[in-house]
């Protein structure tokens, strides 16, 4: 009951702060298996890009977080667990009991086995540029291993702005999170081909 409240106080406050509007541009909000994948440039690209979804969505949908900024406090832990029920996932390869290195994938694999739908950023960490750092290998990792998974290219607008570097205070600007037509791997499509075309599926988003 806590988390459902929080959610609902920090959905209005992030939709008052910021507008978090959701542009559906070549695909419908839909409740089916999905992978948001999107740019990158702030630590609260993943409370946009959720609070933009509609509701039916955000119940079915967890972000990706990185597991040594979002459990850094017990509050952060919290609400990422709770409210978002996030994927956690290493930024560093771990090494396992065995003294063999843990696959940083294992996580979103078994949120995607379950059923659930996921948002994935796959810069990895966040960019300071317009244009999105290279893509890294697991979103094509994903779509190899599950190929019926919608791949759903998306451009977060503006968030970098509420939240200057060096500033404690959020700043109010209107932020949009724009979703673009599915891709999918193609028969034959090498890794190197794949990233470059779903990296530039995201950028295309930018102007519209």
């Amino acid at each position: 009951m806590m988390a459902r409240i929080v959610g609902w106080l920090l959905l209005g406050f992030v939709r008052v702060l910021t507008g978090a509007q959701a542009r559906w541009h070549g695909c419908p909000p839909k409740a089916e298996q999905r992978i948001y994948f999107a740019n990158h440039q702030s630590h609260a690209d993943l409370v946009l890009i959720w609070a933009a979804l509609p509701q039916e969505l955000r119940g079915i949908t967890r972000p990706i977080a990185a597991k040594d900024y979002w459990t850094a406090s017990r509050f952060k832990r919290w609400i990422t667990t709770e409210v978002f029920n996030a994927v956690y996932v290493d930024r560093q390869r771990q090494i396992g009991p065995d003294g063999e290195a843990t696959d940083p994938l294992e996580p979103l694999i078994d949120a995607l086995t379950r059923g659930d739908s996921i948002i994935l950023f796959p810069e990895g960490t966040r960019g300071h540029q317009e244009d999105p750092q290279a893509f890294k290998s697991g979103l094509y990792n994903l779509a190899q291993r599950f190929p019926d998974v919608v791949l759903v290219p998306s451009w977060i607008h503006n968030v970098q702005r509420v939240m200057p570097k060096g500033e404690v205070v959020p700043v109010p600007v209107l932020c949009s999170v724009t979703f673009g037509a599915p891709i999918r791997l193609e028969a034959g499509e090498d890794r190197a081909a794949f990233l470059t075309r779903a990296r530039e599926a995201v950028m295309a988003l930018r102007d519209i």
